[in-house]
């Protein structure tokens, strides 16, 4: 008997440990899809940079996060605010132990299929970054930041909650990183959109807004698409375990409840859009879409699918506000409308876990949401402003007319536009 449960134990394991990394890799997914829908949503003189952009901050994310950012978000926090020691790289135990489960503590994921899954998460956040600034930023201070933010601002922050910091000892809940992924992520891009400045020809001297369309639509709605696919492990993988019934059948629950607010999402923006608008932008209709996965992202496994669908739809109705509010009123120029997707509608996903979840608290999700947003955009800031005094983070006017694909890369990403074959 003894041998048989020692067998179902291995096999729970295996199982667990496999979900983990299968749901990683569906996250890891989500990196072409931020590519794909940046590219679509800049002008195509600026496509083959934004997606150098892209592939070297996931890198980046995947080097930093192994040297020393998993360490500092999971090496264990006596306090709650800063870890206990900084120690670097994934050598030593790492390489083969387990997290433990509780009760009879059995092993039930490796430590290094948790190390895949966390890092594909900082990278999802640090892309967020990339289409806000795009179409103007320098690429080297780009990935400067994106050194810092994926090393040390993101992992203390998400240490604060998922590391057993002081925000979850609080009672703050943010299941799969509303907050603590796409907030910080919108709390960073924020800070560098405010030091860059909008770009050229965007406003017109009386405050008016110039429209500047990206190059690609069905390039950025296939990007939605993977976002949408790359979500279920997103949300699925954070379930943690498959390997008994009542984790299967939550986990069954999150797939259908994102899949459910991503569709509200989607409907609730075209219809505000075309109401708003007089015609069916398809560009609000992709942002809902997202916005309705960022609005269920801190709690997909307590509402029931029908709330799921409504929760997912404010999240629409509330980006297409948010959008037209911050080009508009504020003049932040986002070319893909990240901060208002992952940043307003990430503060409304955090909310409305008290609406379901009986365990959350409003005080809770008001204090996560304070700290976060407060620390990362102040951290960000300081470090957009460093990176701006030591060599600047704006490339000159010509560079910016010409596109960033000859000035940053030396090339074009559709070279038979501009010439003869």
């Amino acid at each position: 008997m003894e041998q048989l449960s020692g067998d179902i134990l291995q096999t729970k394991y295996a199982l667990d440990t496999f979900y983990f990394l299968v749901m990683g890799a569906f996250v890891m997914w989500m990196a072409a899809g931020f590519s794909m829908l940046e590219a679509g949503m800049v002008r195509s003189k600026n496509t083959a940079e934004i997606l150098t952009k892209n592939i070297v901050l996931y890198s980046i994310a995947c080097i930093m996060y192994m040297v020393v950012g998993y360490n500092i978000m999971y090496g264990g926090s006596a306090s709650g605010f800063l870890p206990d020691a900084l120690s670097f790289g994934l050598g030593g135990d790492n390489a083969t132990s387990a997290v433990t489960a509780g009760g009879d503590d059995a092993p039930y994921y490796s430590t290094l299929s948790d190390f895949f899954f966390q890092v594909v998460f900082v990278a999802t956040a640090m892309s967020i970054v990339s289409g806000a600034v795009a179409e103007r930023m320098k690429l080297w201070a780009f990935f400067a930041f994106a050194i810092v933010f994926t090393g040390f601002i993101y992992p203390l922050q998400g240490m604060w909650k998922w590391g057993g910091g002081f925000l979850d000892a609080a009672g703050f809940s943010d299941f799969a990183g509303s907050g603590v992924v796409h907030m910080a992520g919108a709390a960073a891009a924020l800070a560098g959109v405010m030091l860059l400045g909008a770009r050229k020809g965007k406003y017109n001297k009386d405050g008016s807004v110039n429209a500047i369309p990206g190059a690609n639509l069905p390039l950025a709605t296939l990007g939605t698409f993977i976002l949408w696919m790359g979500w279920f492990g997103f949300n699925g993988g954070s379930e943690l375990k498959v390997s008994d019934v009542g984790e299967a059948n939550a986990v069954a629950m999150v797939f259908v409840n994102t899949n459910m607010a991503a569709a509200g999402g989607c409907v609730a923006a075209l219809i505000f859009a075309r109401l708003w608008f007089g015609k069916a932008d398809l560009t609000m209709a992709l942002n809902g879409a997202l916005a309705g996965l960022v609005s269920i992202t801190a709690e997909p496994l307590t509402p029931s699918p029908e709330v799921a669908t409504l929760i997912g739809a404010a999240g629409g109705l509330l980006v297409v506000a948010s959008i037209v509010f911050m080009d508009r009123k504020f003049k932040i120029d986002d070319p893909v409308g990240a901060i208002s997707v992952h940043g307003v509608v990430g503060i409304w996903g955090l909310l409305a876990v008290v609406l379901t979840n009986p365990d959350a608290t409003l005080s809770a999700q008001l204090m996560g949401i304070g700290v976060i947003f407060t620390f990362v955009f102040a951290s960000s800031f300081a470090v957009w402003f460093a990176i701006k005094a030591v060599f600047g983070v704006r490339v000159s006017a010509e560079e910016e007319y010409e596109g960033l694909d000859v000035g940053e890369c030396g090339l074009e990403a559709y070279p038979e536009f501009g010439h003869k074959s």
